[in-house]
């Protein structure tokens, strides 16, 4: 068989089921978006070592913390399964087909790694494939499977384990139903089912996704903005959108070229106790000029205006006293600070935020480069 391609494999968060874990205001838990087909096919090789060379704590863009486990913490994890358990998950084991747990299992839920506990499969995407084990057409999310190849036993399958703690889950095969056309093939040992009672799920601590706040920086062209929040530990998510416009559902040509007053701007989806709202503010300010009134750069215009758009009243207490501490500083005081602070109103309502077309999304991850974003300099 050949090796999955990665254009394929990001299909698989088209329609993931990570919002059983959260509330429909919260954006970390939004399914990401599945990668244009247009884009370079890379092999199953490039994956893993694009996977091997990332460093520090790592996230999901469903909002789960998925650094890799170490050896230490995955030995104390495994003291608790039994043997024919550890033939599995560990020693990379099958159970045998229709011999296991959850193969018939119909009920409404979420498997979760039976390790380490990360949510891997949704009930919404399981199937059956005849085969004597518990198949599914895509994981809730890419990024909570890795994938290695496997030549044992004179074959060239792909083998699925867990991200986090590297649990064998299985393989995956091309045989699979629309909309992936493919069938992940998991052993029932590997996984627990965390059932959903009454319309809610009550997951366990190590199945719950992290504690995350937003926040929204408008500072000339998203391309560049997005790209630069990207990189700051402790930020899970950047979307690039538009925002306190009186239009609702904008696109990019009524941006541009009519009177929406919106301006691009990046949502940032970020773990507090990593990176602080304080510190987004400081890289705010570096990743672009205060000082430039409806522009940045050689962008031209109202959304390209500096803006801060506050989630709540702690927020807009924090920018504001971050602005004045700025504005007694010596290089503020020629060119005066411009950025305007608001409340950000709810996603749906006129001026809330309003995610921009998926071709603006990681525009840099696609296409490489930076924009020309001018630099306020360090402190």
């Amino acid at each position: 068989m050949r090796l999955l391609s990665l254009a394929v494999l990001f299909v698989l968060a088209a329609t993931g089921a990570a919002w059983l874990f959260a509330r429909s205001t919260n954006p970390a838990i939004a399914v990401a978006p599945p990668a244009e087909t247009s884009s370079p096919i890379e092999t199953l090789t490039a994956m893993t070592k694009a996977a091997a060379k990332t460093e520090g704590p790592r996230y999901s863009k469903s909002g789960y913390d998925i650094t890799p486990l170490s050896e230490k913490q995955i030995d104390q994890l495994a003291q608790k399964l039994a043997p024919a358990e550890r033939d599995v998950i560990l020693a990379k084991g099958t159970e045998r087909a229709f011999c296991g747990t959850l193969v018939d299992n119909h009920k409404e839920g979420v498997y979760v790694c039976h390790l380490c506990g990360l949510p891997l499969f949704s009930s919404q995407n399981k199937f059956d494939s005849g085969t004597g084990w518990p198949s599914f057409f895509q994981p809730v999310d890419k990024d909570h499977i890795a994938y290695h190849s496997d030549t044992s036993y004179g074959m060239e399958r792909i083998e699925i384990l867990c991200a986090r703690c590297t649990a064998h889950l299985g393989h995956v095969f091309e045989d699979g139903p629309k909309p992936t056309g493919l069938r992940y093939c998991v052993n029932s040992v590997s996984l627990e089912f965390v059932e959903k009672k009454d319309g809610k799920l009550d997951p366990p601590a190590a199945s719950r996704p992290i504690a995350t706040e937003t926040a929204y920086f408008a500072g000339g062209c998203f391309w560049g903005t997005e790209d630069l929040f990207q990189q700051v530990p402790g930020v899970i998510d950047a979307v690039s959108g538009y925002m306190g416009g009186n239009v609702k559902n904008p696109n990019y040509k009524q941006v541009c070229y009519t009177d929406t007053e919106h301006a691009e701007t990046v949502r940032i989806v970020f773990d507090p106790a990593r990176v602080t709202y304080k510190e987004l503010l400081a890289k705010f300010f570096k990743f672009h000029d205060p000082t430039q009134l409806d522009r940045q750069g050689p962008d031209h215009g109202r959304q390209y205006r500096s803006a801060i758009f506050a989630s709540d009243e702690k927020q807009l207490a924090e920018a504001k006293a971050f602005i004045a501490e700025q504005s007694q500083k010596p290089k503020y005081q020629n060119r005066k600070i411009v950025t305007t602070i608001q409340l950000a109103q709810k996603p749906g309502e006129t001026g809330g935020f309003w995610e921009a077309e998926e071709y603006h999304q990681d525009y840099h991850a696609k296409h490489g480069g930076h924009c020309a974003i001018p630099s306020s300099g360090d402190e």
